[in-house]
């Protein structure tokens, strides 16, 4: 058996370089939350440059995952939702929702193609996954006033999706586990270290981020939405919206999306970047007619629901078996004197 020392060594030969790139990362992400961030890197106020920017997607250190892994990873989770979540198939709704999301993508640095579908549930809610899976509660929709406010959390979450957020944080989290494993493999070996970090986990990790990551996605997003035409101040809007909704009404919020309302701060900085990046419009697009038809749609699909839902609740009683005419009835009762005839002793003479 080998030595418990070249273990130690040839492990540590692995470790050291992705502990320092996993310190470097971390340090990064760390400045990243402090309120200097700029996000200048990579040319990222560069609106004339969407499309064509680095925004932290690179292949590396601080992401394990080619965009087909990304793909691959996204739609096996995207597979088991639309299994087991009630989705909305109604042509009119989806087509509309998709059209809006896949113009946003347009205006994005996305690198891989979208697929947009809606859930029927009536929790405010929207997430998208690696590679570019992307689910929308019909709560959302709902809860939205106009056409610029859905766009806006649809822009934000498209904004994960083009920065990577899911597969970084995956990686952050890998490196984190490596770094933690002790240094002791007698018998085991770095095999053991590999198969110990194998796992992703839940698709829940692909809905939490970091503070730099949200406020990331909230200056891309801003970005995109202004980029597709909409007035950038909806994203602002909408979010203090339902952040006061959740005051009034606890709960309201889907567990997963609760933390995406911008905190004050990150109000004021996406104000400041309305200002400071987005050059003045004459004229953005905030609502559309067609919105306003699809949202009336939808409630009406939901109503409809909720009213067919309550009536399968209520117990049915079941109606007894008709007596039949007079005539079944005595021919039944003839019947049955017979067989009792028939079952009674016969009585025999003895002879003398």
């Amino acid at each position: 058996m080998r030595s418990p020392k070249l273990w130690i060594l040839a492990f540590a030969l692995v470790l050291a370089p992705l502990l320092a790139a996993h310190a470097a990362d971390t340090a990064k992400a760390s400045a990243a939350d402090s309120s200097e961030t700029k996000f200048h890197d990579g040319g990222i106020n560069d609106l004339s440059a969407i499309g064509n920017r680095n925004v932290g997607c690179g292949r590396g250190v601080g992401n394990w995952y080619s965009i087909e892994k990304q793909i691959a990873l996204g739609k096996g989770f995207a597979d088991q939702i639309s299994r087991t979540a009630k989705m909305v198939q109604d042509p009119v709704v989806t087509e509309y929702v998709n059209r809006i999301g896949q113009n946003i993508v347009r205006n994005s640095d996305a690198q891989v193609p979208f697929t947009i579908k809606v859930i029927d549930s009536d929790e405010i809610n929207a997430f998208a996954l690696p590679g570019g899976f992307f689910f929308v509660n019909s709560g959302l929709i709902l809860a939205a006033d106009n056409e610029s406010e859905l766009a806006g959390v649809m822009a934000h979450e498209i904004a994960h999706v083009a920065a990577c957020h899911a597969v970084r944080g995956a990686t952050r989290g890998q490196l984190a586990n490596l770094a933690a494993i002790p240094l002791i493999f007698v018998g085991g070996g770095i095999g053991y270290a590999v198969s110990g970090i194998a796992g992703i986990g839940l698709p829940v990790a692909f809905l939490k981020f970091s503070r730099a990551f949200e406020a990331q996605a909230d200056y891309l997003g801003v970005e995109y939405l202004y980029k597709s035409g909409y007035d950038p101040q909806a994203f602002v809007q909408f979010f203090e919206k339902i952040e006061a909704m959740e005051k009034k009404k606890p709960g309201l919020l889907d567990k997963t999306f609760e933390n995406h309302p911008p905190t004050p701060d990150r109000i004021e900085k996406t104000q400041e970047e309305i200002g400071r990046i987005l050059p003045d419009r004459n004229q953005y697009l905030v609502d559309t007619s067609e919105f306003q038809t699809v949202k009336s749609r939808l409630a009406k699909l939901q109503n409809r629901r909720k009213v067919e839902e309550k009536k399968e609740s209520r117990p049915s009683l079941r109606r007894g078996e008709p007596s039949g005419n007079t005539n079944d009835s005595d021919q039944n009762q003839k019947d049955q004197n017979q067989k009792k005839d028939d079952e009674q002793p016969t009585l025999h003479r003895r002879d003398s």
